[in-house]
């Protein structure tokens, strides 16, 4: 239940980047085919951020230390990004257009589901 619960929260984060930040776009024509979309987008999104943020974490540590953790903004950047060259190879209408709409969208996402997850109360520390 938990992990479908985070994949609507990712859903409905990136559905606010889609509208707030100029450069991130779902181009479906109707709204159950953009919600698809987004479920898909917020899967590859959550697989992302579990299999790879970790292994580029542990092999940028030094950078993140001599940046006091700002290099995290600059991956969060990239791995955006990168679920947005995903949604292409799979045929998804999921648009990121450039390294800033990326970096905006990640910090979008962030808020948004950090927000959603307090109210859902979806902490990972629950017993």
């Amino acid at each position: 239940m938990n992990l479908i619960l985070t994949v609507l929260v990712n859903a409905v984060a990136l559905l606010a980047s889609t509208y707030v930040v100029d450069g991130i776009d779902v181009t479906e024509a109707t709204w159950p085919a953009k919600v698809g979309t987004l479920l898909v987008v917020a899967a590859i999104f959550g697989l992302v951020n579990t299999i790879v943020k970790p292994i580029v974490k542990l092999i940028g540590c030094g950078i993140y230390v001599l940046t006091l953790g700002l290099f995290g903004l600059v991956v969060n950047a990239l791995l955006f990004l990168l679920v947005g060259w995903f949604a292409e190879q799979f045929g998804l209408s999921f648009e990121v257009d450039g390294f800033w709409a990326g970096f905006w969208g990640a910090i979008v996402v962030w808020i948004v589901s950090f927000v959603l997850n307090l109210a859902l109360d979806l902490s990972k520390d629950k017993d």
